[in-house]
């Protein structure tokens, strides 16, 4: 990071702390939020992405070998035209990363250029075409999956130097929360 971002930070660190350090305010006639006179720029060169980690998360898919190992052992399509199984696979997990709840807000996802671009896609596939790919799954070919899955997770787990495994700190939650059913 270069000394004119590093001031610019600092710079919005100190005004962020000066907003919020604690004032004991009186009642308060007005709502807080007040903005009345707000303008859109749309910039050529920048942009903006609701889900900016997306990137980071493809970058790790790729470095650990899940791309390769689900196209060399996920067999569920004849052809890849243009998707391959990998891709049909992240771009599910892409969706609920993004905060999809449905393959309808893949929609959403195939729509956003500055998605499509941080993951270097030219198109992602559609609701349609996830779903069709969701209902060759048998069976075996799910246990398959987590079978890649867990590969995966070892290999990234084998990485770990030694000393790692030698203490392992368990915190858990003593929340008891009444369920009914």
């Amino acid at each position: 990071m270069n000394r004119t971002v590093r001031k610019r930070q600092a710079k919005r660190k100190r005004r962020i702390e000066r907003l919020l350090k604690r004032i004991y305010w009186e009642n308060q006639p007005d709502p807080m939020f007040t903005a009345s006179n707000i303008h859109y720029e749309v910039a050529d060169r920048a942009s903006g992405l609701t889900c900016g980690g997306i990137g980071v998360v493809h970058k790790l898919a790729q470095q650990t070998g899940l791309i390769e190992e689900l196209d060399a052992r996920l067999h569920l399509l004849k052809f890849n035209m243009p998707y391959h199984e990998s891709d049909h696979v992240l771009n599910i997990a892409y969706n609920i990363l993004c905060g999809g709840t449905c393959l309808e807000d893949l929609e959403l996802l195939r729509n956003d250029e500055v998605y499509l671009d941080a993951l270097g896609a030219l198109r992602v596939p559609d609701p349609t075409t996830a779903g069709d790919f969701c209902r060759r799954f048998t069976r075996i070919d799910i246990e398959l999956l987590m079978d890649i899955l867990n590969d995966i997770r070892l290999k990234v787990w084998k990485q770990q130097p030694p000393e790692f495994f030698e203490e392992a700190i368990i915190e858990a939650d003593g929340v008891l929360a009444e369920t009914t059913g």
